[in-house]
């Protein structure tokens, strides 16, 4: 396990410090607010240490409601709202400098067997294998990155991300108002399937608000632009692993009143879909 993987997941490990009461430390990505990603998947950490290790989270659902700091913890509030013979539901509160930054509510299965399809794959996506990573492609572009956020965003990371259809972040192109990454943890990560969930939540929100920023020609690193997560859906089907790779196929059918909604489905190399999202985003142009 490289050493910035090892300090995502102690990112994602949160202290209990009462009764359904934890605090988790932040992370500075350089964008001056805290990635939405982290509070997702800190607050789904958080969730998951209230219920039975045998009911597994099947669906999230969040608003983002002030930005976060990145130098500051965050203190995680969960209510039992309802623990049944079949599912658990839990309310979480994100709360930085007395109040709230993100409320989500997370729901937990035991499992079970049912009916069972999903909707293929899209054809024609090239895998994995060949193409050039973010930290690749961002090399080759170092000098047009600001830097106050260069170093950071040439650093190693412990999430693998390799676009298939990409843009150039300073001079994108009018396209589809879709995209396609093949994703994965940048090492092997431990058997407990609950790590795989988080580190998915957490991975969820990248690129997904930029979707509906790409049949426009802009991107969010336009100084007119104000790009930020509104809300976070997630429903969570069958079993994977984060350490391999994983497909996050992404489209957005609509945008309106400076809101912009996106969806996203996730597959295993072989196919398998493992997982949805859904999110509106705020892709204000400011005059």
């Amino acid at each position: 396990m490289t050493q910035v993987l090892n300090e995502l997941l102690d990112l994602l490990t949160l202290e209990k410090i009462e009764e359904n009461i934890f605090r988790g430390q932040s992370q500075d990505l350089g964008f001056g607010n805290l990635f939405g990603g982290q509070v997702l998947g800190q607050s789904l950490s958080a969730a998951t240490q209230t219920v039975e290790a045998e009911r597994i989270v099947h669906s999230l659902h969040a608003y983002f409601l002030r930005p976060g700091d990145p130098l500051k913890p965050i203190v995680y509030k969960v209510e039992r709202l309802r623990d049944g013979g079949s599912f658990n539901t839990r309310r979480i509160t994100a709360i930085q400098h007395g109040k709230p930054i993100l409320s989500m509510e997370a729901s937990f299965q035991k499992e079970e067997q049912g009916f069972e399809h999903g909707v293929d794959m899209p054809g024609g996506i090239p895998g994995p294998e060949g193409l050039p990573n973010d930290e690749e492609r961002a090399k080759a572009i170092a000098d047009k990155i600001p830097a106050h956020i260069r170093d950071k965003i040439l650093a190693d990371k412990p999430i693998e991300i390799r676009p298939v259809n990409p843009l150039n972040p300073f001079n994108p192109e009018v396209s589809e108002p879709q995209q396609h990454i093949w994703f994965r943890a940048a090492g092997e990560l431990p058997d407990n399937p609950a790590i795989h969930k988080y580190m998915l939540a957490y991975a969820s929100d990248f690129r997904l608000c930029t979707t509906s920023l790409r049949p426009h020609g802009y991107s969010f690193m336009h100084p007119k632009m104000q790009v930020a997560s509104l809300d976070h859906s997630m429903w969570f089907y069958r079993p994977f692993r984060f350490d391999q790779w994983l497909l996050y196929t992404m489209d957005s059918p609509t945008a309106v009143n400076g809101r912009g909604l996106n969806r996203g489905r996730i597959y295993t190399q072989d196919g398998v879909l493992i997982a949805s999202t859904a999110q509106e985003a705020l892709i204000r142009k400011r005059s």
